[in-house]
């Protein structure tokens, strides 16, 4: 791992979640599921500390696998899911999520809160519906414009952190031509970035912060985060992050 990466995570190391989310939500976007079967197998893919796998466990009452790279969220996950009750429920796995390892057609349900991006949509759409049953479906909460007209401010923003963003209809084109029918789809409220993400993203920044001036690479962490904070202030209203339920076609 090389020294950016190792500050990033000393930034996000004990955070409740590590994108926008809500515990309302993953709920919501599992009540507009289409039916599963009945006993489901769900993978829960760059699941970070867990906060979503933790609603999946509990609404479904079966086994959920939870796989990231980063083993120190994986032990998070971990010791929530044993406070919590659930320690028989989730299953861990430290994995890659393009090399995993499940067969062809095992899979009734993928989950991935906020981490889609790191393949790009298109891929992970297209790295993943092989592992899905028939009619198995597929739910992502993506980045996305949420208007037609973005400032030059934000539009350089997106272009330098994530310039494969588009927008609903956008996502929706990509989804269809990876396999996939869009079943419904939702945009997260503000909340959902600042109560259990940004907020405390900035106060560990700040508590970081009196390190960062021996550390240049945590500095520079440091600094982007605090941009993506005046951005999301200012321009919040442009883009958001959106689930997208989507269904395997045959």
């Amino acid at each position: 791992m090389d020294d950016y990466w190792k500050a990033f995570l000393r930034l996000h190391c004990d955070l409740p979640r590590e994108g926008p989310g809500s515990d309302a939500a993953t709920r919501e976007a599992i009540r507009r599921l289409p039916r599963l079967p009945d006993n489901p197998v769900i993978l829960d893919l760059g699941c970070g500390p867990g906060r979503q796998t933790l609603v999946l466990a509990r609404a479904f009452g079966v086994p959920v696998t939870a796989v990231d790279f980063h083993e120190p969220f994986l032990a998070q996950l971990r010791a929530s899911a044993a406070e919590a009750g659930l320690a028989e429920q989730i299953k861990t796995r430290h994995q890659s999520f393009d090399g995993l390892t499940d067969a062809p057609g095992s899979v009734d349900l993928i989950w991935c809160e906020g981490a889609i991006f790191i393949l790009g949509f298109g891929e992970g759409l297209r790295c993943w519906r092989p592992l899905l049953r028939p009619g198995g479906c597929l739910v992502a909460s993506e980045a996305v414009w949420l208007t037609d007209t973005p400032s030059a401010e934000v539009k350089a923003f997106w272009d330098s952190e994530y310039p494969a963003i588009t927008n609903v209809e956008g996502n929706r084109k990509i989804a269809e031509e990876a396999g996939f029918e869009l079943v419904d789809h939702f945009v997260l409220p503000g909340a959902a970035w600042w109560d259990e993400y940004l907020t405390p993203l900035s106060a560990r920044g700040e508590m970081l912060r009196p390190q960062a001036a021996t550390d240049p690479m945590l500095a520079r962490v440091l600094d982007e985060m605090n941009r993506e904070l005046d951005i999301c202030r200012r321009y919040g209203d442009a883009f958001g992050y959106v689930f997208f339920i989507l269904q395997r076609r045959e």
